[in-house]
């Protein structure tokens, strides 16, 4: 599987850390990339949405708070794109 949907992915979360996307915006791209998941093992899958789930919660805070801190999640979420790229990157 080409890499296409992580840069994708990559590209939306720099425009969320500038200000330049929602954190809707940027969750309704990452929660469509079924075919991304699918090419991965599952718990890839279980961690994406987690991470999305908590990313929205935090949207719902203005500042860092002590439940969430949204520049965590954000690392987090590049760290997921990083595993998933090598995870892709292993020959079948």
């Amino acid at each position: 599987m080409n890499t296409h949907h992580l840069d994708e992915l990559r590209s939306a979360l720099t425009a969320l850390r500038q200000d330049r996307m929602d954190v809707q915006s940027f969750s309704a791209l990452a929660r469509g990339q079924s075919a991304l998941l699918q090419a991965l093992p599952a718990p890839f899958a279980a961690v994406w949405h987690d991470l999305l789930d908590r990313l929205e919660s935090s949207a719902f805070f203005s500042e860092e708070s002590c439940s969430f801190s949204h520049a965590d999640l954000l690392d987090s979420l590049a760290l997921w794109m990083d595993k998933a790229e090598l995870r892709l990157a292993k020959p079948a």
